[in-house]
């Protein structure tokens, strides 16, 4: 059994080294455990620190290419490398390396494909009461659309198995935590929680540049996933609530009209009219976007069927 533990990095040669320091060489349950980074187009020494670490891989972007598509990356090289399970943490060592035993032995004992690593959220003294709102509201929209129970999905440290790597797909550019557990949940895998814990913090989060950018992202992020992954409910609901709008509107119409006082409520005619014909094409692109929806699950199904490759 062989793990590997892969880090996303981008400029992280202040705090690389200390994350390296403390990954473990030893993990019980494997026979060999790797590390491997993704070096996102780094301009410092980043990759001069991994090396003097003794980093077994080494995965260069020529040019930044953002966390979510350095992360798929990763996955792709551990599995070309021969990893049974995958580890992904982060460079600037936010996460108790400690605790990688409790996130792979889940998957080791066949409970779990994916296992993702529960911050104390309310105790990490770092995060803001905005930051801390939108990390819960993004867990609970996970639990929502993957139907699972998932209690940080933001986290970053977590395990996954062979299988369940070859299966995920990350189309946003952003991040790519949210949307690997809704994926994973739509695929029926195995997902748990286990509680780990964090350090002290060394610099300030990449992803959050600020509040006001981290809201916009955060709320993008969420729209997207609904999108994606339930797009009959969200044009579905949209499209329900503005026909009910136009639909009343009309009624208060007629009753006006036949109440003798049709000609000074045209506009209301005109709106509900308007409101109508949207709520109705609305809920027609839901069955469209259904539609692409299951065309994506089956060339995901044929995706995660391909014959699997290991590096000899």
């Amino acid at each position: 059994m062989k793990l590997i533990i892969q880090i996303p990095c981008y400029n992280e040669a202040e705090t690389l080294g200390i994350a390296l320091s403390a990954l473990p060489r030893e993990v019980a349950g494997f026979d060999t455990v790797e590390w491997l980074i993704i070096d996102d187009g780094s301009t410092d020494a980043t990759v001069d620190v991994a090396l003097a670490h003794g980093v077994d891989h080494i995965v260069r972007h020529p040019r930044n290419q953002g966390l979510a598509r350095g992360f798929m990356n990763g996955l792709q090289a551990c599995l070309a490398h021969g990893a049974d399970v995958i580890v992904n943490t982060d460079a600037d060592n936010q996460y108790q390396a400690d605790d990688i035993p409790a996130l792979t032995a889940p998957i080791l004992s066949g409970k779990a494909e994916m296992v993702i690593g529960a911050r104390p959220i309310e105790a990490i003294e770092h995060f803001s009461l905005t930051k801390k709102f939108l990390q819960k509201l993004g867990s609970w929209v996970v639990r929502v659309a993957s139907q699972t129970d998932v209690a940080d999905a933001p986290s970053g440290f977590r395990a996954l198995s062979r299988d369940a790597a070859r299966q995920l797909v990350v189309f946003n550019d952003y991040t790519y935590t949210l949307e690997t557990i809704i994926q994973a949940g739509q695929k029926n895998m195995a997902i748990v929680s286990v509680p780990v814990r964090v350090n002290g913090d060394l610099r300030p989060s990449r992803l959050v540049k600020s509040i006001p950018s981290y809201i916009q992202r955060s709320i993008g992020t969420i729209v997207r996933v609904f999108v994606i992954y339930r797009p009959f409910r969200f044009f579905g609901t949209i499209g329900i609530v503005l026909f009910t709008i136009g639909f009343l509107i009309g009624v208060r119409f007629l009753f006006k009209y036949f109440s003798g006082d049709g000609l000074g409520h045209v506009q209301s005619l005109i709106l509900a009219s308007s409101l109508l014909v949207i709520g109705f094409h609305t809920i027609l692109i839901a069955f469209v976007a259904d539609l692409l929806a299951a065309n994506r699950k089956l060339l995901e199904e044929i995706r995660g069927k391909m014959p699997d490759r290991r590096d000899s």
